[in-house]
């Protein structure tokens, strides 16, 4: 039997966002003291009014200060987008109790389409 070469070229943060600007991901998320909000618009959005469709974790070469995580979010009111925050000891509190309340998160695998 012939061994499959399965590994899949890893990709950048900046790779990543890029490619998620390309599926439809334009929207650029941020925490602010009332929750998450769309940097176009100021919306604000609740725990409940997103869902967070998939997310890649970054881990940096050199310096564990570098690790990230990369949120792609869709919002209950149709808009797509990305939020990035760091993980580990660097890791933002304010998003990381958000995320902890958003209900529905999915990891899709990426390898499949």
């Amino acid at each position: 039997m012939k061994e499959q070469d399965v590994t899949e070229k890893m990709t950048t943060l900046s790779e990543q966002v890029d490619k998620a600007i390309s599926q439809g991901y334009e929207e650029n998320f941020r925490m602010v003291k009332g929750g998450l909000t769309s940097e176009k618009t100021g919306h604000p959005y609740k725990p409940d009014q997103i869902v967070i469709s998939n997310f890649y974790r970054f881990e940096g070469y050199s310096d564990p200060e570098d690790n990230s995580i990369l949120y792609l979010i869709e919002t209950k009111d149709g808009k797509k987008g990305t939020l990035i925050d760091s993980y580990g000891s660097a890791a933002d509190e304010t998003i990381s109790r958000f995320i902890r309340q958003v209900e529905d998160i999915q990891k899709k695998d990426s390898s499949k389409p």
